[in-house]
């Protein structure tokens, strides 16, 4: 990131002084702008930086001034330019890079120490002391999203969300792993409800049209410090795993929004196993064909309305009580009455959560 702003400073100041300008790191990486730069001499501009009082040095057609800090040259500027003026253009480009890197390894710091909080690697005892030398704000609502995407460009999704959430020291973009971006992000007390899902929503968007890649965003609860941010992010990713088993076709997925999902999907396998095998004592839920799943689905989503689950169905209201007895005689519940409504519902979440395999957090 530090290349991005470096590479913007260096080219304004190319128009500003009309002349070649650039960077030259220890290693011998030179970033310029105006003009190529000869790498022959590198370690003799170097050496004679150093031994430099003044770490001013012109050779040739061009003036060297070096940010040297005990005894070696952290790096080296140059202007394509000589005389008293490239002196001082020289030394304004150096302060101008020193500057650069103190908020690049500003920033740095801070989104480290955000990167080890949400992977538990620092001590609670070290959070609020940590969080005060870098001038991070301990008790502060903050919320996490988890955004996963199923393509391996992660540095154009990083930057396109690094965009999104400006710099102003409260917000955090963290890049995981090669499709995992988690977001730090200030809530405010009066927050309102759709706001993070909207939020979300601007998210995806963006990235959907920029970088063309397929997005799924957990949300965590709210977490009150900089020490609970861990949590929401343990909660943001469940909710992307058990998104992925009960909501596939959802993209944005909150964790107060599982409901019973989430308690089915930290249950053992060989529970919910007993569970359906006492649920449908006649005859197993394989049984049921496809169309009289899609009825008891509808059925539920309506609320265990019969006239409008008919209506939507474009069927007639006889044939659909038709269909609900064939589910009574083949699985013993009958799904008018709310208790053994609420049974089978649980047992296609469970048999669902079987089919899935899903991956324990």
């Amino acid at each position: 990131m530090v290349n991005k702003y470096l590479n913007s400073m260096l080219n304004q100041m190319h128009k500003i002084l009309g002349c070649c300008v650039g960077v030259i790191e220890p290693s011998g990486t030179v970033a310029s702008a105006g003009g190529e730069f000869s790498e022959e001499n590198i370690s003799l501009i170097i050496s004679k930086c150093i031994d430099d009082q003044k770490h001013i040095v012109q050779m040739g057609d061009y003036t060297f001034c070096a940010s040297v800090a005990r005894g070696k040259a952290e790096y080296i500027v140059f202007v394509a330019d000589t005389g008293e003026n490239a002196q001082k253009h020289a030394e304004m480009l150096c302060a101008s890079v020193a500057s650069i890197r103190v908020i690049h390894n500003d920033k740095y710091d801070k989104t480290n120490f955000i990167k080890n909080i949400l992977a538990d690697s620092v001590l609670p005892g070290d959070v609020f002391v940590k969080s005060k030398e870098l001038h991070i704000a301990y008790d502060m609502n903050r919320i996490v999203f988890a955004l996963q995407y199923d393509e391996v460009r992660g540095l154009d999704v990083f930057d396109i969300v690094s965009g999104i959430f400006p710099d102003n020291g409260k917000d955090f973009v963290v890049d995981l792993d090669n499709n995992t971006i988690v977001i730090v992000r200030e809530a405010k007390d009066n927050i309102k409800d759709g706001e993070t899902e909207l939020l979300a929503r601007q998210i995806i968007d963006t990235i959907t049209t920029e970088a063309l890649v397929n997005v799924k965003i957990g949300v965590g609860t709210i977490a009150a410090n900089i020490k609970d941010i861990a949590k929401s992010y343990k909660e943001a990713r469940i909710a992307l795993e058990v998104g992925k088993v009960f909501d596939e076709d959802k993209y944005i997925i909150s964790y107060d929004n599982l409901g019973i999902a989430r308690l089915i999907y930290q249950l053992p396998t060989t529970l919910c196993e007993l569970f359906l095998s006492e649920v449908f004592k006649k005859e197993s839920i394989d049984s049921l064909d496809s169309e009289t799943l899609y009825t008891i689905q509808m059925f539920f989503d309506n609320n265990l309305n019969i006239s409008e689950t008919s209506r939507q169905l474009y069927v007639h209201r006889n044939t659909l009580v038709y269909r609900l007895d064939k589910v009574r005689k083949i699985t013993g519940l009958d799904l008018r009455i709310f208790d053994h409504a609420i049974v089978f519902k649980v047992a296609l979440m469970v048999k669902k959560y079987l089919t899935s395999k899903p991956m324990r957090i």
